[in-house]
């Protein structure tokens, strides 16, 4: 046997079965909850602050939520056979209920959007011509009415949208944390708190992607970045840190603490095989200094300028994304490296460069909608203003 398998193990229990493209998977879905959640603080609780990224994170969670399930086709020896999720659902199977909360949540979504950008694709459609008009004449799906009172409506529409939307946020990325929670034989998922860190951790990612776009986009549009705005994500994105890494530590102190059986295959594993992706880049590199640096800006803001305040933030958020992928990685890699016989640990994983699911299709994977975001931009901004919410509209009134 190698000699990178220790312990007692099972015949058919040596290798690693849940590869990368399974680690991509939750980590994409997440950053889909998380930005759809940084639009609904304006759009539904009126955090009128957030508004210049209302649309840009409407966009992004549209763009990863195209391709939140390329992971897993790539998984799929079979990947033709997923549509049988959708054409013949089976109730219940966690996975066919993901295809039925997909569909929903993109239906929401692509509404929500087209109602946003809606006086947008009109005007457009009025000064184009050609080609570019057809297409934008054919978006506005024949409505061309833009007068107040029916982009009042179209208000409340979106308000309605938005709240609905964040339960299904909610679930489309809660569900993948109920998935690995549920699994009893293996100790290091099966937790109740296994739904909520994927949840938290998914919100803390979303807002940090949100953050990273709009400074990266701000400049190269030449545009002025919002002092407020930025202000606001970042202590909202400062509170979930605080409340994800809690429940993180609370979950592995309460394992320890306890010292049940489980405990005896879980410290080595964390002592051992997993003692740099988890204690160093998640806990360390990816929690505390974020936590700082968040902490910096959020306490010390009168004594920041705004460069320097937009840089840590933006430092902070790139360290949070690696943070949340660290965590993606360790729960699904680090919960497959010991043995079903709870004594012996199966041979570490190493993803390759340009295999199926390795390390170059995970890159393309993450690139596409980074590519959308870019595409959508040219036809229809992702920055400008968004539509008042009503409780916007009424603070204004």
């Amino acid at each position: 046997m190698s000699h990178a398998l220790t312990g007692y193990l099972f015949p058919n229990d040596v290798h690693i079965l849940w590869s990368l493209m399974i680690v991509m998977y939750p980590y994409i879905t997440g950053l889909v909850a998380g930005a759809f959640i940084v639009s609904s603080l304006y759009h539904v609780f009126g955090r009128t602050e957030l508004r210049p990224v209302a649309r840009l994170s409407m966009s992004a969670s549209l763009a990863f939520l195209l391709v939140a399930t390329l992971p897993l086709l790539f998984h799929l020896g079979h990947p033709e056979r997923s549509l049988n999720i959708v054409i013949t659902p089976h109730f219940t199977s966690a996975m066919a209920a993901f295809g039925l909360i997909y569909t929903l949540y993109l239906t929401l979504l692509v509404l929500e959007i087209w109602l946003v950008y809606r006086k947008d694709i009109i005007l457009t459609a009025s000064r184009s011509r050609g080609l570019k008009r057809w297409i934008f004449a054919t978006m506005a799906l024949g409505v061309y009415d833009i007068s107040e009172e029916a982009l009042r409506v179209d208000r409340r529409v979106i308000t309605v949208l938005a709240a609905l939307g964040i339960p299904a946020a909610c679930i489309l990325h809660g569900y993948v944390g109920f998935m690995f929670g549920s699994v009893k034989a293996n100790y290091w998922w099966s937790t109740p708190l296994m739904p909520v860190i994927f949840l938290f951790s998914a919100v803390m990612s979303g807002m940090a992607m949100v953050i990273i776009l709009y400074l990266i986009l701000m400049r190269f549009a030449n545009r002025p970045i919002d002092p407020d705005c930025v202000q606001s994500l970042a202590r909202w994105l400062w509170l979930f840190v605080v409340m994800t890494v809690t429940m993180e530590m609370l979950e592995i102190v309460t394992l320890a603490y306890e010292r049940n059986e489980e405990w005896v295959v879980i410290a080595p594993l964390l002592n051992t095989k997993l003692a740099f992706s988890f204690v160093v880049v998640q806990v360390v590199f990816g929690s505390l200094i974020p936590i700082l640096l968040l902490g910096i800006v959020v306490l010390m803001q009168p004594f920041l300028t705004s460069p320097l305040r937009n840089t840590i933030t933006f430092i902070a958020s790139l360290i949070l994304l690696i943070q949340v992928f660290a965590m993606r990685w360790n729960v699904v890699i680090g919960g497959q490296i010991f043995s079903k016989s709870l004594s012996g640990f199966r041979e570490s994983y190493h993803p390759q460069l340009l295999e199926k699911e390795g390390i170059l299709s995970a890159v393309l994977i993450f690139i596409v909608p980074f590519v959308f975001l870019a595409l959508f931009n040219k036809f229809l901004p992702l920055y400008g203003d968004a539509p008042e919410t009503k409780a916007a509209t009424t603070e204004e009134g």
